[in-house]
């Protein structure tokens, strides 16, 4: 309405100048063709001049259209880019110019807004390449140089800045990671080189210059190469430390054999004696400082060598007087020993070589171990022999005594030796039944172990089996020999009723007895106690002869059976009867 208006005031002014034109040019005296050409003049040049204000006004609408346009792209673009949706604004209702005033703060504010985010993306990406190289050992000083960092510049959001700061925390917690375990590994090798008597800065130094204090020229390099060579240095000292800890081990255990076998003084020992100590006391590691020194080792070493060499000479004497502990164990346990390390044997192996001299000590020793643990499993069955050859002691004694024409007669011993006479008796009479059970204990023994019960390398079943037969024999030459006596007897009596006694009663009488050698008197005379002795005599002898303790018994043939009864019944039709 107010173009209208103003169009229609321009319009009435116009007409009025142009009639105050006319007015003057008809007083001037212009003819109406001339004021009509004029007018038409004027009119031409108002046309150019609307005209020319038309075409400044289309061209400052198009300038403000591309304007308005340029900037709502650039706004749209930062939207986009800002990922900023909320920020865009409908504008249709507003002239170019209110457009223009509309969308400048808004896009002075987008800008800001990105050139910040430009600094936050260059700043996370920064730092993720700074850790990156430092992890890939691209950079060793404290603060690296800042390179452009390329940043995608379609997409500035707050999404992807948070996917960057995402990738640098993770990042940020690997580096304090890798940092630790270099500092750990730093320190390992440190307590190491410690033990080791190792130049700790070379050690390190041969991994990275920045692994020791170096008054912060260097930061500590994390690269996988550097965590690689750390842990590379940690397993070569690892395995230094165990050659060592293996060496001085056996040096220790080898000195303490040795002290043990040489009888080392305290004198000799009191150098070593500290360093041995901690090692014994340390089952799993050694941590003291100066027990991995070379130095220590080397002298250790150096004392088992003096001692092995000493050895050498000792060797044979030892392992000669271990052999004679080993026969003794055996004789006491009747085991046979091991032939491979008699005495003869052990002098001709230490002289040729054949054999270490500490392996034949350890044979022995083993021998010696394998001869107690025999003797511990035979102990119940050889108290069973002892008591069995006691028994068969107790009965060759009492076959001694019962031959004795003495016995009887009072002297020094006289009551001593019926008491064990008749203990002796009491013992003897329990023989059978000793040597079954002994028998019979020995069969389980053998079903256990599956092999035979050996007595000095015979079999004690054998033995027992022979003594059995010839305890057979004996009885049956004693029952033999009573029978013959009996019929003696009867024969004599038989004589004496048709002959009379030839027996002098003044000649008994008249005979005093006589000392003996056990200082006893006999009541015999000469005569009838050489008799006695001759017909007994053949008989003990065989009795003692079967019941020898060595237990080397051999079943009587058929001859020494008949020459033996023969001796006995040819002396006894020789003889008187004795009473």
């Amino acid at each position: 309405m107010a173009t209208l208006g103003l169009e229609a005031e321009s319009t009435s002014g116009v007409g009025d100048s142009i009639r105050e034109l006319q007015q003057i040019w008809t007083e001037i005296g212009e003819s109406e063709e001339e004021m009509d050409s004029m007018v038409l003049e004027l009119e031409r040049e108002c046309r150019k001049i609307y005209q020319k204000k038309i075409e400044e006004a289309s061209r400052a609408r198009a300038l403000l259209h591309q304007s308005v346009a340029a900037k709502e792209a650039e706004v749209a673009s930062l939207v986009a880019v800002l990922d900023e949706r909320n920020l865009q604004r409908k504008m249709e209702k507003l002239s170019l110019k209110e457009q223009l005033a509309s969308v400048d703060p808004l896009l002075e504010n987008l800008r800001e807004m990105r050139k910040e985010r430009l600094r936050q993306f260059a700043e996370v990406l920064s730092q993720i390449e700074k850790i990156k190289a430092e992890m890939e050992g691209g950079f060793s000083y404290p603060h690296p140089p800042t390179n452009d960092v390329k940043i995608e510049q379609d997409d500035l959001s707050v999404r992807k800045l948070t996917e960057y700061q995402l990738q640098l925390k993770d990042l940020q917690k690997d580096k304090s990671d890798r940092l630790r375990k270099v500092l750990e590994f730093v320190n390992e090798i440190y307590s190491l080189c410690g033990l080791l008597e190792v130049d700790f800065r070379k050690t390190v130094d041969s991994v990275h210059p920045s692994l020791h204090d170096n008054g912060g020229k260097l930061s500590t390099n994390i690269s996988d190469s550097t965590l690689e060579g750390l842990s590379q240095t940690i397993l070569k000292l690892e395995t230094e430390k165990k050659i060592r800890k293996e060496k001085l081990l056996q040096a220790a255990e080898s000195l303490l054999d040795l002290w043990n076998l040489m009888e080392t003084t305290d004198e000799e020992k009191k150098y070593y004696r500290e360093t041995i100590s901690i090692v014994g006391s340390l089952e799993h590691d050694i941590g003291c400082p100066g027990v991995y020194l070379l130095e220590t080792i080397e002298k250790m070493e150096g004392e088992v060598e003096r001692l092995t060499n000493l050895k050498a000479t000792r060797m044979r004497e030892l392992a000669l007087i271990r052999r004679t502990e080993l026969e003794e164990i055996c004789r006491t346990a009747h085991i046979e020993p091991d032939m491979s390390t008699a005495p003869e044997n052990v002098s001709a192996l230490i002289d040729s070589g054949i054999v270490n001299s500490s392996e034949l000590l350890a044979s022995i020793e083993l021998q010696i171990s394998k001869a107690k643990e025999e003797t511990i499993v035979r102990k119940e069955i050889m108290d069973r022999v002892n008591k069995w050859l006691t028994a068969c002691t107790e009965e060759n004694w009492l076959e001694d005594y019962d031959q004795d024409p003495n016995k009887y007669i009072a002297g020094r011993g006289f009551h001593l030796n019926l008491k064990r006479a008749e203990k002796a008796r009491a013992i003897v009479s329990k023989i059978p039944d000793m040597v079954d059970k002994l028998m019979n204990k020995i069969f389980v023994w053998e079903n256990e172990r599956q092999m035979p019960f050996l007595y000095d390398g015979v079999s004690l079943v054998s033995i027992l089996e022979e003594y059995k037969l010839l305890r057979q024999q004996k009885e049956e030459l004693k029952r033999r020999y009573r029978e013959q006596r009996k019929l003696q007897n009867m024969f004599l009596k038989g004589k004496e009723t048709v002959y009379g006694s030839k027996w002098s009663p003044r000649r008994n009488t008249n005979f005093r007895g006589k000392p003996n050698a056990n200082g006893s008197m006999t009541s015999a005379s000469p005569q009838l106690f050489l008799l006695r002795s001759r017909d007994s005599d053949a008989y003990s002898k065989e009795i003692r002869r079967l019941s020898s303790t060595s237990l080397n018994f051999a079943p009587m043939s058929r001859e020494d059976t008949t020459s033996l009864f023969t001796s006995i019944t040819s002396s006894e039709s020789e003889s008187p009867p004795f009473t």
